[in-house]
């Protein structure tokens, strides 16, 4: 690709942090894998004082942390299940979220219809929410009347409705998540790398201390040594293990989803409810001005750095909940904007049944390679300290403790160029960016602050995240550090040109580059983000 006169500033940032690699004669420690686990470890690292360096083989967030469901929630099922630590844990770190950024992790009313006959029953479920409340420390549960179901949630099906109870949880962008959680490491000291894959780790003795790196579009391999290299690799985290004799672990477990526009099934909170088919707990609930629905919970065997698609029989099943729910909306896949899905890394426990494996996190030590797998977006700091503790041993240097620090650092000056914004925009961009805002304003041209058509993004956000956000292909804008492929039909055809003209401009490509980035990302969204094709 032409780089034009000048070296674009995003090409300049990834050159500055290869030099970097490759001027460290050692790392203390390597991470490996760049979704919100990979992130959590670096940012507690960092602060940590360690020399600490991130490789992602694709984009960063490119897997499970840009497709989860969203969701910051306490796991109320896993409490239903006995798991009384595990809720606890993810409940106070949902409400850290929530206080430490405000805006990108949001409160989200949440709604249990109860029916005649299902269980859990209205008694039940509010004494389950009561534990629930209290590990919050507030409450937020209330329990409504069939009529106030109905009128908080109208052309709900009615047959068999005895009431709902209402609750919170939370919902988040995963993937801006993931990136405030890498700008606030990279300011403690951290380098990231994305498009950089780790092709092999290397056991020197009896210790393994350093890898192999292959960086996109370089015909150079760069070696690697650290004291100690985490594997964050979600659901590839068998790999590396397996290399050095260890056994898999891993269940892939795909979870699927359907994107509507917010008119055609409008909800103003998440709706959870169990499918009439086989009795899972799933949600629908609106997202950044849409609708989605989700999710399904079905093995994944194959991974090898394909990305995960949704199945016809997926498509079917999440439509027969939405109509079953909602019996006059009368879905179809004419309606149906985007699909994605993500694949859940599972610590497999043997169980036959997908949903009834566990979903806590398990870390292996392999001779100075740890290993982390499962757990839960919510608690990706708790899962960060344990790795610290694993890694102890690997460095006598470190006088690690649990500080309790804020994840998040706020803006201190808050530019004039947000004043123009309703403060409940502002705060959402604040919580996307936070210290990081002055340099999104930056980004406003003379038209000012403009939507992107359909979407609650801005132009100024496609700006910045091509200038300073280390993307390499036209995907990762679209898909991740916006969701305009997600939001706009057919992958965005329609803001095509816009997109295009800013490409040129901040990628400095030209028209060969443009053209084969777009074929590139019509090649994904297609495969992967539309509707499946039927033979």
């Amino acid at each position: 690709m032409s780089l034009g006169p000048t070296v674009p500033l995003h090409e300049q940032l990834r050159q500055k942090n290869i030099g970097v690699v490759r001027n460290t004669t050692e790392w203390d420690m390597v991470v490996i894998g760049g979704g919100i686990t990979g992130a959590g470890v670096v940012r507690e690292a960092a602060r940590q004082g360690l020399s600490v360096l991130l490789l992602e083989q694709k984009d960063f967030s490119w897997g499970t942390s840009s497709r989860s469901s969203k969701m910051v929630h306490g796991g109320l099922r896993y409490l239903a299940a006995g798991n009384i630590k595990l809720t606890s844990h993810s409940v106070k770190e949902r409400e850290r979220l929530m206080n430490e950024a405000p805006g990108l992790v949001e409160i989200m009313p949440y709604s249990w219809p109860h029916y005649k006959g299902q269980f859990p029953g209205p008694f039940v479920f509010n004494s389950l929410l009561a534990l629930y409340d209290g590990f919050a420390g507030q409450k937020y549960r209330k329990f409504l009347s069939k009529d106030e179901a109905q009128y908080q949630l109208p052309s709900i099906n009615t047959e068999g409705l005895v009431g709902a109870t209402r609750f919170a949880d939370a919902v988040t962008d995963d993937c801006r998540l993931v990136l405030r959680v890498l700008q606030e490491s990279e300011r403690d000291g951290a380098t990231l790398l994305n498009y950089a894959t780790a092709t092999n780790v290397i056991k020197t003795g009896d210790h393994i201390g350093s890898l192999s790196v292959k960086l996109e579009g370089c015909a150079e391999e760069l070696t690697v040594r650290a004291k100690v290299i985490v594997s964050a690799t979600g659901a590839w985290a068998d790999k590396f293990r397996e290399d050095h004799g260890g056994k898999a672990k891993i269940r892939p477990l795909r979870g699927s989803h359907l994107v509507l526009q917010s008119w055609r099934l409008p909800i103003s909170q998440s709706i959870t409810m169990k499918h009439p088919g086989d009795g899972r707990s799933m949600f629908i609930y609106p997202w950044e001005g849409m609708t989605v629905i989700g999710t399904t919970d079905l093995d994944n065997p194959t991974m090898n750095g394909i990305e995960p698609v949704i199945q016809q029989h997926e498509v079917d099943y999440l439509i027969k909940a939405a109509n079953h729910l909602f019996p006059n909306a009368k879905v179809t896949t004419d309606d149906v904007v985007s699909t994605f899905a993500g694949v859940r890394p599972i610590v497999s426990n043997g169980g036959l049944n997908p949903s009834s494996e566990k979903r806590d996190h398990s870390i292996w030590d392999d001779h100075g390679l740890i290993t982390v797998s499962g757990g839960k977006l919510t608690t990706f700091r708790l899962i960060a300290l344990d790795v610290l503790k694993a890694a102890n041993r690997y460095l006598p240097a470190l006088n690690w403790k649990d500080r309790n620090q804020d994840i998040f650092r706020q803006a201190n000056n808050i530019p004039d160029k947000l004043n123009s914004l309703e403060p409940a925009i502002q705060k959402r961009l604040l919580g996307f960016y936070g210290s990081k805002i002055q340099e999104l304003c930056e980004c406003v041209d003379s038209d000012g602050w403009v939507l992107v058509p359909g979407t609650k993004t801005y132009w100024a956000q496609v700006r910045y995240a091509a200038r300073y956000e280390q993307v390499k292909h036209l995907d990762d804008i679209l898909l991740r550090r916006t969701r305009i492929g997600l939001f706009c039909r057919d992958g965005g055809e329609i803001v095509k040109e816009n997109i295009k003209h800013i490409c040129m401009k901040e990628m400095q490509w030209d028209e060969a580059a443009w053209s084969g980035e777009w074929t590139r990302y019509q090649e994904i969204w297609n495969k992967s983000y539309s509707l499946p094709t039927l033979n």
